[in-house]
């Protein structure tokens, strides 16, 4: 595993850490992990783990403007559903859970609503979605960049 986001030098300077290992292109870590070596080369080491990805899939259901496939996979699979299960919920096609995750074709706003809907379902089990459809209308263009913290509460969205 390269060492991508550390600056090497001076060990107590870091940049984020480009976390691709969660499949998402976007997400950034500021604190939370720390660098390591062993016998076989550099390894990186993540507090937390699930509550990252939790705090991962929070702000991609709540603050995303539009979900891309890799968003959706995200989601679903926080949900711990395959493409057939998360389809059966929706009334679609497995085909098109799959069609929609590798960006084959476009999701339906409905559909992309219920995605959001089901894991904020599930995560908190209370989710109004009238609000959280006017919400995500209401959002301006998607950051290129989701930045996360280490916090004493938690992974956060960093400010």
């Amino acid at each position: 595993m390269t060492a991508i986001g550390w600056r090497y030098g001076d060990d107590t300077e870091r940049t984020p850490f480009h976390y691709v290992a969660s499949g998402l292109d976007d997400v950034y870590l500021l604190s939370g992990f720390e660098r390591y070596e062993t016998d076989y080369g550099s390894g990186i080491s993540i507090t937390d783990i699930d509550g990252l990805h939790r705090a991962i899939a929070q702000n991609i259901a709540l603050h995303k403007k539009v979900l891309n496939g890799k968003e959706i996979r995200f989601l679903r699979k926080q949900m711990n559903l395959s493409q057939e299960e998360l389809a059966d919920l929706m009334g679609v096609s497995g085909q098109s859970i799959a069609r929609w995750e590798k960006e084959e074709c476009e999701i339906a706003g409905p559909a992309e609503l219920s995605i959001r809907g089901l894991f904020m379902s599930q995560d908190s089990g209370n989710i109004d979605l009238v609000e959280l459809a006017k919400s995500v209308k209401a959002m301006a263009v998607d950051a290129n960049r989701q930045e996360f913290q280490d916090t004493e509460d938690g992974w956060k969205i960093a400010a």
